[in-house]
């Protein structure tokens, strides 16, 4: 897995990063490399800024105005911060899917296209072929393909959880960014969703937020534990193989944490 991993080259690089709300320090000297087509799960106890750490790979944390952002951010060779970077650009690179299903008020239809649409995209043709092939990647298709028109929160949880990964994917970004997708979904929908990052881990980078130890070992070829140091900041304790972490961790506290003894 290690061998493999790192011949797939690195998507997202952090080196040094810092993050601050105002004057709480959110996260403090985060360096790691996360690789292409892998699938990296975030996990830690509760308040220790992983879904922090996974809103700074698109600058959704930019949408909060007392933030701050010390340190480096590289997308390829793209550094995210740089006042040329365009975020528009940025968040079409690196798609997101959210907690709960955020499925807009409109058409199943609808939900795929308005994306592409927002990119230019006009010919209806064009945006036919892109609905389907979404929708077909998230095996929902043959489920919806002759009830398009209808409204997308009509679907159950779970599908609607698999419309929102096929929006973020409807267009084509590199890496997609997905903060405990399945927290809110029955155990089947939960194993529909796994499943499905299997298979798009082929064509994407996938960096997901869990608290489910059982599904960080499941689909999560490397793990990053974060937790709250002594000075209340967010802190990287260990990353690297998600197997090897599991079976030997380096760090006490990390065997601490994914045995269960606290968080």
């Amino acid at each position: 897995m290690t061998t493999n991993t790192m011949e797939k080259g690195v998507k997202l690089k952090t080196d040094a990063l810092n993050l601050y709300y105002g004057s709480f320090h959110a996260l403090g000297d985060i360096t790691m490399d996360i690789y292409d087509r892998t699938i990296t799960a975030i996990i830690g106890p509760s308040g220790c800024g992983k879904s922090t750490l996974l809103r700074v790979f698109n600058r959704m944390n930019d949408l909060i105005p007392s933030v701050r952002v010390d340190g480096s951010v590289f997308l390829d060779d793209l550094s995210i911060f740089d006042a040329a970077t365009d975020v528009v650009s940025l968040r079409k690179r690196v798609g997101m899917v959210f907690q709960r299903p955020n499925v807009f008020p409109k058409s199943i239809y609808d939900n795929i296209a308005i994306g592409p649409r927002q990119h230019g995209i006009r010919r209806t043709q064009i945006l036919n072929d892109i609905v389907e092939r979404s929708l077909s990647q998230v095996a929902l298709w043959d489920d919806v393909k002759d009830k398009l028109k209808k409204p997308g929160l009509d679907l159950t949880a779970g599908e609607q959880q698999r419309l929102c990964i096929a929006r973020a994917i409807a267009i084509e970004p590199d890496v997609i960014l997905m903060d405990e997708s399945c927290s809110a979904l029955d155990p089947e929908s939960t194993m529909k969703i796994e499943e499905l990052m299997l298979d798009l881990v082929k064509k994407y980078t996938i960096v997901i937020v869990t608290h489910n130890m059982e599904q960080a070992m499941r689909v999560s070829g490397m793990s990053a534990f974060l937790m709250i140091g002594d000075d209340r900041v967010g802190k990287l304790v260990e990353y690297g193989p998600t197997r090897e972490m599991f079976i030997k961790p380096k760090d006490k506290r990390t065997e601490d944490y994914i045995t269960g003894r606290f968080g």
